[in-house]
């Protein structure tokens, strides 16, 4: 009887935490930075959560139960090597775990960088996350969100996409008249890519700057150098064995963020690969536990 009437709560709490998912649009008044994109360049959904060809950036809240909310909010970017994203178990499935802590997650479908539908594929995607950050602040009141507990978290590309965020917040690549802050209040990156250098995903690099990249694209998009003291405190994750993104991606952004004097704590599974989302198969420790716990000590999940 009382399994039963678990399983019932939490039913409950599960539809009460995300009644109110509704994709929204990013850019209401038009997606800056955009071409017409040719017939062929239609959004497509492959087995219910890959997706590509993305033209109109979305937000997509995932709402804690009511009472529950602690303040947090956090902008959630899946991977997919900046060429797809894993919408599923790198987005979906994150935000319900925010929103089950009390985080309220915003899921962001961003453009994937194409010549196709970008005058400038380079910032295409560093807009997007920059105005989900400048989004969601803005309408902090609305949703019951703290203006400086608002983070990103990232996944694989994703990661770089978060880390990107997160370095050049203080170079706007979208307009800003009311000068609200870009500026991720935490990080949280994944299996990230980070560096475009001798550890670069060659995919993910290709796919935002080209194959012939100039040596200063190469240096401002590897992230690891362009972390100061003012980069906002980070939380990785990464395991050893990852042979799609080296491990040496999360230990170069480490070793900056301690060089600057960054909080930070990063975490290495001994096995794990790459891609394994909320679960990684081979350890029975759980990420987003440490995660939680990080969030809680630096003050994120402690009332509004």
């Amino acid at each position: 009887m009382r399994s039963i009437l678990s399983a019932l709560v939490l039913t409950a709490i599960t539809f009460a935490s995300f009644a109110q998912e509704k994709p929204m649009p990013l850019y209401p008044k038009g997606v800056p930075n955009s071409k017409k994109a040719p017939a062929t360049y239609t959004e497509k959904t492959n087995n219910g959560s890959w997706i590509t060809m993305v033209t109109e950036p979305t937000l997509t809240p995932y709402l804690p139960e009511k009472g529950k909310a602690n303040g947090a909010a956090i902008v959630v970017c899946p991977g997919g090597g900046y060429s797809g994203l894993a919408s599923d178990h790198e987005g979906k499935a994150v935000a319900q775990a925010f929103a089950q802590i009390g985080v309220t997650a915003f899921v962001l479908k961003y453009r994937l960088p194409s010549d196709d539908i970008m005058a400038d594929k380079s910032i295409g995607p560093l807009q997007d996350a920059q105005m989900a950050v400048y989004t969601v602040r803005k309408n902090a009141a609305e949703w019951n969100i703290n203006p400086s507990k608002i983070g990103i978290i990232g996944f694989s590309a994703g990661g770089h996409l978060a880390s990107t965020e997160g370095t050049h917040f203080d170079k706007p690549v979208i307009e800003d008249k009311e000068n609200i802050s870009v500026r991720p209040d935490f990080m949280m990156l994944i299996y990230p890519v980070i560096s475009f250098g001798e550890y670069a995903h060659v995919g993910s690099r290709e796919n935002l700057i080209g194959k012939s990249p100039s040596a200063e694209q190469l240096d401002l998009y590897s992230n690891e150098k362009q972390v100061t003291a003012n980069t906002p405190p980070t939380f990785l994750v990464h395991a050893e064995d990852d042979t799609v993104v080296p491990v040496q991606n999360s230990l170069l952004f480490y070793d900056a963020l301690l060089k600057n004097k960054v909080k930070a704590e990063m975490h290495l599974f001994q096995e794990g690969g790459h891609g394994f989302g909320m679960n990684n198969s081979k350890n029975k420790g759980k990420w987003f536990e440490w995660g939680a716990s990080w969030l809680e000590e630096n003050g994120f999940l402690s009332g509004k």
